[in-house]
């Protein structure tokens, strides 16, 4: 017996990003200068990003996920503490934190945000927690003043899991900002792309050489250094890294997806507006 399956038309994809044309032909140029791994692109991708969340600095990643792993190792965790965060969340922000050689625990969510809820973190702190890691569920900004008050009393650092929320404010302030380090995503899915890819911005100077390092092998200096310097390629590998760094390739679809995140921002929430119309009752 054979089965006929019916081809369904206009399903909703998972995701389906906004490319045009600008960023085919930047790719395009990209392939063609010869140099497609991390270099002046990724550069200007990260400095544009940096001013456009009013951070200090920043580091481009190839995920997300290497930038959650990259801050929690940064921050110093130990193996007997551990990061403090929402269990509603994608399996990385955990994940990252066992990758770290540490230990999670969970607070609940608040049920009208689908964000952490304060005082479950109250309840759930300890000693220990040496990170509190609040996503912002769906580019809705966490309560961050009350979490970085309670961060500040346990001496915990707050590490924002920022992944959907590009271009979110929180109290007039771009996410990314504000806390001692912020990751966001570039994945396929997410509201600005590189297809893969992700950020970290921070403010406080000690953490720059650490992450550079660290996301590049432990090497010292990296090869755009090097080139545009016109130095002798040699270089000290200062500690066990990892290749977390960006590509040009990536960072040439960034450069013109950073130019319209607040109109895609302004179209999610009219889509948004209407699910909430709809389903109100």
């Amino acid at each position: 017996m054979v089965c006929k399956i019916k081809k369904r038309k206009n399903i909703l994809p998972f995701t389906k990003p906004s490319i045009s044309q600008a960023e085919i032909r930047e790719v395009t140029d990209t392939l063609r200068s010869g140099w497609l791994t991390t270099g002046p692109k990724t550069a200007k991708f990260t400095n544009q990003f940096k001013k456009f969340a009013g951070a200090k600095h920043a580091i481009a990643l190839n995920s997300a996920t290497a930038g959650l792993h990259l801050a929690y190792t940064t921050a110093g965790i130990k193996p007997k503490e551990e990061i403090l965060t929402s269990p509603l969340t994608f399996c990385a922000t955990a994940n990252c934190a066992i990758h770290a050689g540490t230990g999670v625990n969970f607070a609940d969510i608040n049920i009208d945000t689908l964000n952490i809820d304060i005082n479950a973190i109250n309840s759930a702190v300890k000693p220990k927690t040496k990170i509190i890691v609040p996503i912002h569920f769906a580019g809705l900004p966490c309560d961050i003043d009350a979490i970085k008050k309670i961060a500040r009393k346990n001496g915990s650092l707050v590490i924002e899991d920022a992944a959907h929320a590009t271009g979110a404010e929180y109290k007039g302030k771009k996410i990314g900002s504000l806390s001692d380090m912020t990751v966001f995503s570039f994945h396929a899915n997410k509201n600005l792309t590189t297809g893969e890819g992700g950020m970290i911005t921070f403010n406080n100077p000690i953490y720059k050489e650490r992450l550079e390092i660290l996301s590049f092998h432990g090497i010292n200096k990296n090869a755009f250094k090097k080139y545009k310097n016109r130095a002798p390629y040699d270089f000290d590998v200062e500690e066990a890294g990892f290749k977390y760094n960006m590509l040009d390739l990536q960072a040439a679809i960034g450069l013109h997806q950073l130019k319209k995140i607040n109109s895609f921002n302004k179209r999610r929430r009219e889509i948004a507006q209407k699910y909430i119309c709809a389903f109100k009752n």
